[in-house]
């Protein structure tokens, strides 16, 4: 895989045009184009495609709505020899969210295709939350990915291009263009002489000077399609035909063949577009909208954004809700969103059992993002309207996807309110598949709330109803809630449940509630320091949350991920994983907030006070041990490495009064450790839990049984509570090799209390003081890389592996949170990590 990257007119396209002339003559070039459009073209790169793949992927893209089908048939065209295919994705920072999942879908299996895959993109247009991030997290982790950042020109490259134009002055150019190749060549094929456009939409319209009136008409009215322009489309907008193209084809601003028209470079149709007065660019845009919609079979997407444009909001009322329903059934659900948000401005175009419809189809799109603002509304609008109808099914299924909408979005008091009337309306409406759901529902929120006992009595009322309904959907869900609630109320049997509530559906081909399933099985298991038994449930837990895009399950995922992570003493990964929950959904965001601020409490790292205020405050409108337990825990943890022991005390008393009436709750342990660390005494109750024995003085059993879980940090805090100094320099030790600085500070300062002579010194300070946490071999790593290495001749010259090297540089790349090497060496330098070794 090839990763091409760069400012917009870096030259990326340019590379992709000149792939051709450096290829065996046997290999297949397959380019898809992402485009800029309002709301994407569901699999609009891939669609771009045929006519020139095979019959079988040309079906799957046409016929659309079934995603493992394109897929599966994506997969086949690539496989074919002995004709190798590269496939080129430009601009994949526009991609669609069904493009995006079939990358995905590629990239798990590029390694064993006789193909190459390149993407293309803007990487100073990545935010953090930009949805590219999660693809290009994945592809860092495969083999053999080649990055090519593109720079931008030199001065000395300005002057070689600017010689063969006489009255340019390359340093003006330079100047104006800051080196960018798009902006310099267009500058330069502006004109001779003169003064130097100012911008490159003066330099683009320089070039139109002098052509007919007919080709700049052309050339406008092309300009607003935002992709390359398909021959019937082009045949439909263009009166005088194709052949007007041509004295603007001679002057390299358009490429024309046989199937479709497209500017040489984005930049120059967006510099046209955007010179065009709003009145004529609007007139322009209803050409296309009429054009499209006279065509069988057109793009609703495609429709809709020219609609949008030219403001006809007939047409957006008319083809919306059908273009989200295409983006929806390709699993495009940003766009789905987008498409019902449009629609949704004229609300008065629909009657109310029309407009209930659509706000619930929107509120659920934005549920699936996690837009959870978008969904509450939505949702809250939808149940009024059903109230006024007074449809009692319809007002009991909407109350009950306000009751999830409301947890997703950390409302514990509003998920029960409604949650309640769900059931009370649906209790003698004669629906017993909608009863058995809303009832279900209540189960769920009574086990999260860590009610066990209500929850296993409306979970098994759910049960009966759905088995008599027939219902495989409802009937994992009531399982998982009611096998949940035993297993954490210390009824091991309740793991069966949970695990037949996961046959269920994955029998019943229900993704959602498989994904439910697993990641109940998951966290329990992490909860009860089954690490191995969570590590065989996890790939098969993600990889389907992956290909059925059900992104909050998958952001949930990565976070038990960096749970285990952290609890392996693998804090790169974890932290990794975690970045994957501290967006806005908020099931996620707290307990990957809690593992973030871990990571940096046992590493010394500053900022962790902040992730655990913000995380505390969303464990505490979320009402649930399962969010305040872990946070309490860390904020102990925290207090006691900085020796306030009231301020352990502080953070772990009230939620540890609260595991009183729940023997079986996880976090009970841990919160009994801290209490006691703290001074205070807890009965004892025979628990075997390695923090319960610990609390107990049994420090080398607890040890032994954190070693046998595979938790070296706290396995070395265990025998950290030694009296045997050689006991206590084994656990130094263990803390140095895990860079746990401030527990190794406190562990020396007992050592030399208890008048042990040597006491090792531990890591280099470089090691430790450095800002960005950079280990010693990164900091080698950074400095050769800011030199202009590449990672061959920086494996060489610290005698490693290339694919050691490999993945330092990924983690250094992560730790100073830049986007390519450059920024990263100029952000190392920055932070003054770029001088020699020794410094203090």
């Amino acid at each position: 895989m090839a990763l091409v990257f760069g400012e917009a007119g870096i030259g990326k396209s340019s590379l992709v045009r000149a792939m051709p002339d450096r290829l065996p003559g046997r290999a297949r070039i397959l380019v898809g184009q992402c485009d800029d459009l309002a709301t994407r073209r569901p699999l609009g790169p891939f669609r771009d495609l045929v006519g020139r793949v095979g019959a079988g992927l040309a079906r799957a893209l046409t016929a659309g709505g079934d995603r493992h089908r394109v897929h599966e048939a994506l997969l086949e065209e690539l496989a074919v020899t002995p004709h190798p295919a590269v496939l080129v994705v430009e601009d994949v920072h526009w991609a669609d969210e069904a493009s995006l999942d079939a990358l995905r879908f590629l990239v798990r299996r590029m390694e064993r295709l006789p193909a190459l895959l390149v993407l293309t993109y803007r990487d100073d247009e990545l935010n953090r939350g930009h949805p590219l991030r999660h693809l290009l997290g994945q592809i860092s982790r495969a083999p053999r990915v080649h990055r090519l950042p593109l720079a931008r020109l030199s001065l000395d490259a300005v002057r070689v291009l600017s010689a063969s134009s006489d009255g340019l002055d390359p340093a003006q150019v330079y100047e104006v263009t800051s080196g960018n190749p798009f902006f310099v060549a267009e500058v330069v094929a502006a004109g001779g002489t003169g003064k130097v456009p100012p911008t490159v939409v003066d330099a683009v319209l320089a070039r139109l000077r002098g052509l007919d009136g007919v080709t700049v008409d052309a050339l406008e009215q092309l300009a607003v399609v935002p992709s390359a322009v398909e021959r019937p489309l082009v045949d439909a907008l263009l009166a005088d035909g194709v052949a007007v193209l041509a004295p603007a084809e001679q002057r390299g601003l358009l490429a024309v063949d046989p199937e479709r028209v497209a500017f040489r470079h984005e930049l120059i149709r967006r510099a046209v577009a955007d010179s065009l007065p709003a009145a004529r660019r609007i007139d322009l845009d209803r050409n296309v909208l009429a054009a499209l919609v006279a065509r069988r079979g057109s793009d609703t997407a495609r429709i809709v954004h020219h609609a949008a444009r030219a403001g006809d909001q007939d047409a957006i009322a008319r083809y919306g809700p059908d273009a989200a329903r295409d983006a929806a059934s390709t699993g495009a659900h940003r766009e789905a969103a987008a498409q019902l948000r449009l629609v949704l401005r004229q609300r008065h175009r629909y009657a109310p059992a029309d407009l209930a419809d659509l706000l619930e189809r929107y509120a659920v799109e934005s549920y699936t993002i996690a837009d959870s603002a978008a969904a509450v509304a939505a949702q809250r609008d939808a149940v009024a309207l059903r109230r006024s109808l007074g449809d009692a099914l319809t007002l009991g299924a909407d109350l009950r996807w306000l009751s999830r909408i409301h947890w997703w979005a950390g409302d514990a008091d509003q998920a029960e309110t409604a949650a309640r009337e769900a059931v009370a309306v649906l209790e003698h409406a004669g629906d017993d598949r909608l009863l058995a759901l809303a009832v279900s529902n209540t189960a769920q929120l009574r086990m999260l709330s860590d009610r066990y006992a209500e929850a296993v009595r409306h979970g098994e009322r759910a049960i009966a109803l759905a088995r008599k309904a027939g219902d495989a959907a409802i009937l994992s869900h009531a399982l998982n809630n009611v096998g949940t609630a035993r297993w954490r109320a210390g009824d091991l049997d309740g793991r069966l449940q949970v695990q037949e509530s996961l046959d269920v559906a994955l029998a019943a081909g229900e993704v959602e509630h498989a994904c439910r399933s697993y990641a109940n099985l998951i966290w329990n298991l992490l909860d009860h320091l089954r690490y191995d038994e969570a590590d065989a449930f996890l790939p098969p837990a993600m990889e389907l949350a992956d290909r059925a895009e059900h992104l909050g399950f998958l952001t949930y995922l990565h976070v038990e991920l960096a749970m285990r992570r952290l609890a392996a003493g693998d804090w790169d990964e974890a932290e990794k994983h975690a970045e994957f929950g501290t967006h806005d959904f908020v099931p996620a965001r707290c307990p990957a907030l809690t593992v973030l601020a871990r990571v940096r409490i046992r590493c010394g790292r500053p900022g962790a006070g902040e992730l655990l205020a913000e995380a505390w405050d969303i464990a505490v409108r979320t009402k649930e041990l399962q969010r305040t337990g872990p946070v309490a825990a860390a904020l102990a943890e925290a207090a006691w490495l900085r020796g306030d022991l009231a301020a352990v005390a502080e953070a772990v008393a009230p939620v540890h009064a609260r595991t009183h009436r729940l023997p079986g709750s996880p976090c009970r342990d841990e919160l009994a450790y801290w209490f006691t660390k703290a001074g205070g005494t807890v009965p004892a109750d025979g628990s075997e839990h390695p923090y319960a024995l610990q609390a107990r003085g049994r420090w080398r059993t607890a040890a032994a049984r954190w070693q046998e879980a595979g938790c070296p940090y706290e396995h070395a805090a265990a025998l950290a509570e030694s009296p045997d100094p050689a006991v206590k320099l084994t656990a130094l030790a263990a803390f140095d090799a895990l860079g746990a600085e401030p527990p190794a500070r406190l562990l020396r300062a007992e050592l030399r209390a208890l008048g042990v002579r040597h006491v090792p010194r531990g890591p280099l300070a470089a090691t430790r003081r450095n800002p960005a946490g950079l280990t010693e071999r990164q900091l080698e790593v950074i400095r050769l890389l800011a030199q202009g290495l590449t990672n061959a001749e920086i494996a060489a010259r610290l005698v490693l592996s290339v694919r050691t090297v490999d993945n330092h540089v990924r983690a250094v790349l992560d730790k100073l949170d830049a986007p390519t090497r450059r920024h990263a060496a100029d952000r190392a330098a920055d932070l003054g990590l770029l001088s020699a070794r020794g410094e203090s």
